[in-house]
């Protein structure tokens, strides 16, 4: 009887580790590459990748490559040479100056997922982007025939590129495979999929939660069951970025630092550089992997997706990464917190109404 540990996955931090595996396995391809990313970026290593799959088209591999807009950092321009190789390129749902602007324009698509020949499948935190040299991230390579259920998903976005109307519920229905699911969100308040597998998890947890993130702005509803379950005794860890990439998030939750350690949540601030990697695992048994940052933007207004479930290796991969994080990491310092600067507090209050933007 075939189960998830068929399924051969591969948990790599180091972006020199991971790059090297994908541009391998891109040059192995045979049959297609499909790409579905945030960021695709118009730098050395986004060269290296375009220059392969522009190689890959002329031997006959079909590529199609789905870019989010805003984060691509590329132009079409810039895949000329893909496109007349015989190549496809869509770039999703571009920002244009109307009355409802701000309604459509920052609902975006932040997957990561990129297929190979219905057998390799990568799904993380990181982007097709040089900077991610100095990130630590979570990248997944994942072996088997889950692969096509990924290439579906790919597909169908591809479709609904420019469309803001569409079965929001087909689009969030999960996917299940030998007893791991593949979690879809949209922009939706109705349907969140990814948020509803946290809250289960987390009510369910009887020992441990660890959470990783590069920004850490939970709503109500997810704060209120960690301090719940850290009330009935889980341990709960969070390991989020001393210093992340988007400095206006940071001095927003430090607002909420101090409520959330007041309740027994640990938090943990990565040291060497930006942490950027997306985790969440109950009892060191379940797992949810992949793009979604834990805050109020991601959960609600991005195309994200994620794999949970439970698989022994995985999980013994993701406790190894998880210890050397908090090895480099420092502990919350509540009486620093409490003595914090009053302009810092200022913008803290100021930002709260804009926290669903960040």
């Amino acid at each position: 009887m075939s189960s998830s540990q068929d399924l051969q996955i591969r948990l790599m931090s180091d972006p020199l580790v991971y790059y090297t595996a994908m541009l391998n396995d891109i040059k192995k391809a045979s049959q297609y590459i499909y790409i579905e990313i945030y960021r695709f970026r118009n730098d050395p290593m986004g060269v290296r990748f375009r220059d392969n799959l522009i190689k890959k088209c002329r031997e006959g591999v079909k590529v199609r490559v789905l870019i989010d807009s805003w984060g691509a950092s590329s132009s079409l321009s810039f895949f000329n040479e893909l496109l007349e190789a015989g190549g496809e390129v869509r770039f999703f749902k571009k920002i244009r100056i109307n009355w409802d602007m701000f309604t459509k324009g920052h609902r975006r698509n932040h997957r990561k997922i990129m297929v190979i020949d219905d057998e390799i499948t990568y799904i993380g935190s990181a982007n097709i982007s040089g900077y991610s040299f100095n990130w630590r991230e979570s990248m997944f390579r994942i072996r088997g025939l889950i692969a096509p259920k990924f290439k579906q998903i790919v597909s169908e976005n591809f479709r609904i590129y420019r469309k803001y109307f569409y079965d929001k519920q087909a689009y969030t229905k999960t996917i299940r495979y030998n007893g791991l699911e593949i979690l879809r969100d949209v922009p939706s308040l109705q349907y969140q999929p990814v948020k509803k597998k946290f809250l289960e998890l987390i009510h369910e947890a009887k020992r441990e939660i660890i959470i990783e993130t590069p920004y850490f702005l939970p709503g109500s509803s997810l704060r209120k069951a960690l301090a719940d379950a850290a009330k009935r005794g889980v341990k709960v860890f969070v390991h989020i970025p001393k210093k992340s990439d988007v400095g206006i998030l940071d001095v927003l939750t430090s607002k909420y630092l101090g409520e959330m350690s007041e309740y027994g949540v640990q938090i943990y601030f990565f040291v060497p550089q930006n942490l950027h990697a997306k985790m969440f695992l109950a009892d060191r048994t379940h797992f949810v992997v992949g793009s979604s940052n834990f805050d109020y933007r991601s959960l609600r207004y991005m195309h994200e997706i994620c794999l949970a479930g439970q698989h022994k290796n995985l999980v013994r991969q993701i406790v190894s990464h998880m210890n050397e994080t908090r090895k480099n990491s420092e502990a919350f310092d509540y009486d620093g917190w409490m003595h914090r600067p009053i302009i810092q507090r200022f913008f803290e209050w100021l930002f709260v109404p804009m926290r669903h933007l960040f």
